[in-house]
C-alpha cells in the first residue's frame, strides 16, 4: 500500500515538473512540430478567409497582438472577457472600442481545437494571426517564437499605464519601449506597423488641430472627417497611412518625412530628434525596414509573464479554464 502511494506521489511530482518546464521552457518556431503539425496551415487559411471578408482585419490583429504583449508579456491576457468581479484588459480605455478582431481569434482557436485539442495556446494563436495578417497584406513573413502559454489573469492597471499613445516627447516614447526591453530602433521599426490600418478621430484630433509639426494641407484633409468639437465624430476613422492603408509597405516613413503622421506619437519619430536618420533610411530602403520590423517583432514576441505567473492552455480564449 505504501509502495502504491509512493508511486502515485512520484507520478504527481513528474507531472508537475513537466508542466513547469512547459510553462517556462524555451520558445521555438518548431514548438508544435510534433503535437500540432497542421497549426500554421489552419491559422493561415482562417486568416485568409478573415481578410477576404475585411482587409482591415490584418492591421486590427497586429494591433491586438501589440496590446497583448505590452501588458505582462505575450500571454493572451487581452483576450479575457470581464466576468463578475473580474475586470481585465479588454475594456481598459486604450483597448475598449478600439481593439478588434477577437472573433477571428475565436474562429482560429475553434479550428485549431478540431485538429489539436488542448495543445495550442491562445497567446501563440494571436502571434501567428498577427504575422499572417502582415504577410497577407504584402508584408514580410517570419518564424514566430512559439511556446507561450495563456495567463489566468489580466492586468488592468498596466494596460492603462503602458498602452497610452499620448506621449508628450520622443524620450517618453523611447522609455516606454525600453521598459519592455525594446530599443529605440525596435520602436521606430514597430511603429511602422502604422503603414496599415485606421485610427479614430478621438486619437488624432489634438494633433490635426493643435499640432505644430504637421503639414497644413494634410491637417485640412483630416479635419474634413474629424470635427474640432468633441465628442462629435469621435469614432470617425482615418487611415494611418494616407497612401496605402491596406498594403504593408514603407510608405509610413515617407509620410513622416512629409509631416503627414496621423498620430502625434507617429510624428515624434521625425521632428529633429534621434530617430530622424533611421526614418529616412526606412523611407529609402524598404528591405531594411522589413528586416528590422521582423527582428523587433520576434523580440517583442518573446516577452513573457513574470516568473511564477500561473499559466495554462485555455480551451476558450475568452475565459480561464474551470
Amino acid at each position: 500500500m505504501a509502495s502504491s502511494s509512493s508511486c502515485r506521489t512520484w507520478h504527481c511530482l513528474l507531472a508537475l515538473l513537466l508542466l513547469s518546464s512547459a510553462a517556462y521552457g524555451q520558445l521555438s518556431p518548431s514548438f508544435y512540430a510534433k503535437t500540432c503539425p497542421r497549426l500554421e496551415l489552419v491559422v493561415r487559411s482562417t486568416m485568409t478567409k478573415a481578410l477576404l471578408a475585411d482587409r482591415r482585419m490584418g492591421a486590427s490583429l497586429l494591433r491586438l497582438y501589440f496590446h497583448d504583449c505590452f501588458v505582462q508579456g505575450c500571454d493572451g491576457s487581452i483576450l479575457l472577457d470581464d466576468m463578475g468581479n473580474f475586470v481585465g484588459e479588454k475594456t481598459a480605455p486604450p483597448n475598449g472600442n478600439t481593439v478588434r478582431g477577437y472573433e477571428v481569434i475565436d474562429e482560429i482557436k475553434k479550428n485549431v481545437e478540431l485538429v489539436c485539442p488542448g495543445v495550442v495556446s491562445c497567446a501563440d494563436i494571436t502571434a501567428l494571426a498577427a504575422r499572417d495578417g502582415v504577410f497577407l497584406l504584402g508584408g514580410p513573413s517570419w518564424k514566430v517564437p512559439l511556446g507561450q502559454r495563456d495567463s489566468t489573469t489580466a492586468n488592468l492597471n498596466e494596460a492603462n499605464s503602458d498602452l497610452s499613445v499620448t506621449s508628450l516627447s520622443l524620450d517618453v516614447l523611447i522609455a516606454s519601449f525600453a521598459k519592455k526591453n525594446l530599443s529605440p530602433r525596435d520602436l521606430t521599426a514597430l511603429l511602422g506597423a502604422h503603414t496599415i490600418g485606421f485610427s479614430q478621430c478621438v486619437n488624432f484630433r489634438d494633433h490635426i488641430y493643435n499640432g505644430t509639426d504637421i503639414d497644413p494641407a494634410f491637417a485640412t484633409l483630416r479635419k474634413r472627417s474629424c470635427p474640432a468639437q468633441a465628442p462629435n465624430g469621435d469614432s470617425n476613422l482615418a487611415p494611418l497611412d494616407v497612401q496605402t492603408q491596406l498594403v504593408f509597405d514603407n510608405a509610413y516613413y515617407h509620410n513622416l518625412v512629409a509631416k503627414r503622421g496621423l498620430l502625434s506619437a507617429d510624428q515624434l519619430l521625425f521632428g529633429g530628434g534621434s530617430q530622424d536618420a533611421l526614418v529616412r533610411q526606412y523611407a529609402a530602403n524598404p528591405k531594411l525596414f522589413e528586416s528590422d520590423f521582423v527582428t523587433a517583432m520576434i523580440k517583442m514576441g518573446s516577452l513573457r509573464p513574470p516568473s511564477g505567473t500561473p499559466t495554462q492552455i485555455r480551451r476558450n480564449c475568452r475565459v480561464v479554464n474551470s
